[in-house]
């Protein structure tokens, strides 16, 4: 069977609505069904959220698909509790489709995945992210992150880099546990939560705060704030070395035309081979 190109934004979804409901034992409030490219999210008649996702199978791997569950059991880090979940493998294509029951959230998202405004987080909000990134790094896993749906390999790595900068030495040596789809969509604001824990696992020491740079780019300012927050992290080898996987991704040949963060990634990304270059 050959797994479909799907959009869930555009897809109908009812069916699978009501076997999640079934399954949990609850009732999905339609009007606050939030639509994204490979999930589904809604509050319950139990005051809970339900996010719904659709993955292939080949993207499913060892892992079994379980972030959410798994991310359960870290500690320190301001995120949602896990209470239930459901799965079950698609009867028409190569898919797992995978329901969590979580704890709702204190506010919404600070905004969409990338931003293209400032939204004027308070010192606090950006205490209780460092706090909860520093606590993660801190816990050990045996899952490897799955940026984008795909398993963070050194391979991978060295691919996406050397894809726009060639030459550039990917050996990574420091690997610790990253959230792996750290953007703006994936916390809220003003109280600070971090949530979609489905992709997380062991990365290249950086790999959050680069992917939160990247998402920041739009807006220079903000951009600059969190490399001042996540100095360390992105002042290491490997966390040059994400900034360039980041940027890679940005600048490839597949980054959407006129994309505002395309000229700021580039100029970081020059600075960042000449350091590694050099260090």
């Amino acid at each position: 069977m050959t797994l479909r190109s799907v959009d869930l934004r555009d897809e109908l979804a009812e069916a699978v609505l009501e076997r999640v409901e079934r399954s949990l034992g609850v009732r999905l409030d339609r009007e606050t069904l939030v639509r994204k490219r490979r999930s589904l999210g809604a509050r319950t008649d139990r005051d809970t959220w339900v996010r719904i996702e659709r993955r292939g199978l080949d993207r499913v791997g060892v892992q079994g698909g379980d972030g959410i569950a798994s991310a359960e059991a870290l500690r320190g880090i301001a995120k949602p509790a896990w209470f239930s979940g459901t799965a079950w493998r698609d009867e028409s294509e190569p898919v797992v489709w995978r329901a969590d029951e979580t704890e709702l959230l204190p506010d919404g998202p600070v905004g969409s995945a990338v931003l293209r405004k400032d939204p004027g987080l308070p010192p606090e909000w950006w205490d209780a992210l460092n706090a909860s990134l520093d606590a993660l790094a801190t816990q050990r896993t045996n899952r490897i992150a799955t940026p984008d749906t795909e398993t963070l390999t050194p391979e991978l790595v060295t691919g996406t880099i050397h894809g726009v900068f060639p030459g550039v030495d990917t050996a990574v040596t420091e690997w610790r546990p990253a959230h792996a789809d750290l953007n703006w969509a994936n916390m809220t604001a003003p109280v600070f939560r971090v949530f979609d824990w489905e992709d997380w696992g062991m990365a290249p020491r950086g790999l959050d705060a680069a992917q939160l740079w990247g998402a920041s780019l739009g807006v220079p300012a903000l951009a600059d704030r969190v490399r001042r927050e996540r100095r360390e992290d992105l002042e290491s080898r490997e966390g040059g070395l994400m900034t360039l996987f980041v940027a890679a991704k940005i600048l490839s040949s597949g980054a959407a035309p006129g994309d505002p963060r395309t000229e700021a990634a580039r100029a970081t990304a020059d600075h960042v081979v000449k350091d590694l270059q050099t260090g």
